[in-house]
């Protein structure tokens, strides 16, 4: 079973748990349970305890040497390419939640961007009115009305809901880069560098956000918890731009 799969027989199995799950009697504690939406917390737990040791021991250093080695420009280049190869998606869940406005913008980038920005290693379209847009089929799902789900923290992939990992598991098999490179007989190493860098980019540009909050959070678990909620939530709420600065999430998504 690879890990995409079980990353989404988690999240069928989360649901299916959701109604099992028995809320407080006490009504500041129910009110809490409720606002946290988190039956599954100690699973979720061990977890994140699990990825954050991974996260110390190997990501982040990899994170570090990626940034202490590679010159500034060479990672905007990186950041931007990866941004732009990813378009697709993002056009295809702009177009499923009808935000054509959306949808043109992002054309407009990709288009603008794989020429005049060569490849998209140059973020030429943002100079043009035209700013990255969000897309993801976790968020296409919202839009369509179905339900969040408990909160869920997976291994690797970090804090998600069972919709947003389903919503995954589509994104990546409809990625039109995943059959490009099987159609031109490209190795696998190919696909696993794309996302490879692609998480360590994200992850590099939160290191010092990341160690802030970890140093600073009283309980990091619920603090990162709260932190992704509200995010998403406006996320799926706005939709539209992306914010200019990433979301402090360590976890961000590795399989787009």
């Amino acid at each position: 079973m690879t890990l995409l799969r079980a990353v989404l027989v988690i999240a069928i199995l989360a649901l299916g748990l959701t109604g099992c799950a028995t809320a407080p009697k006490d009504p500041a504690a129910r009110a809490e349970f409720k606002a946290h939406h988190d039956p599954l917390e100690p699973l979720n737990r061990q977890t994140f305890a699990l990825n954050l040791f991974l996260d110390h021991h190997l990501i982040k250093p990899l994170a570090k040497a990626y940034k202490r080695v590679i010159p500034e420009k060479i990672r905007d280049a990186i950041h931007h390419f990866l941004d732009n190869v990813n378009e697709p998606i993002v056009l295809a869940n702009n177009l499923l939640q009808g935000r054509f406005k959306s949808a043109a913008k992002t054309t407009g980038r990709f288009v603008v961007n794989s020429t005049a920005g060569i490849g998209g290693i140059s973020d030429v379209a943002t100079k043009h009115d035209l700013p990255k847009q969000i897309g993801d089929f976790g968020q296409t799902l919202a839009v369509w009305g179905l339900e969040e789900g408990p909160y869920l923290v997976l291994p690797l992939f970090g804090p998600s809901s069972p919709r947003d990992a389903v919503g995954l598991g589509v994104d990546v098999y409809t990625d039109p880069f995943r059959y490009v490179a099987r159609k031109q007989n490209y190795p696998t190493a190919v696909s696993s560098g794309r996302t490879i860098a692609d998480g360590l980019d994200k992850r590099a540009r939160t290191i010092e956000i990341m160690d802030e909050l970890e140093h600073e959070s009283v309980d990091f678990y619920a603090s990162l918890r709260s932190l992704f909620r509200q995010n998403r939530a406006a996320e799926i709420r706005g939709g539209g731009a992306a914010a200019p600065t990433p979301p402090p999430d360590i976890y961000d998504d590795p399989g787009r």
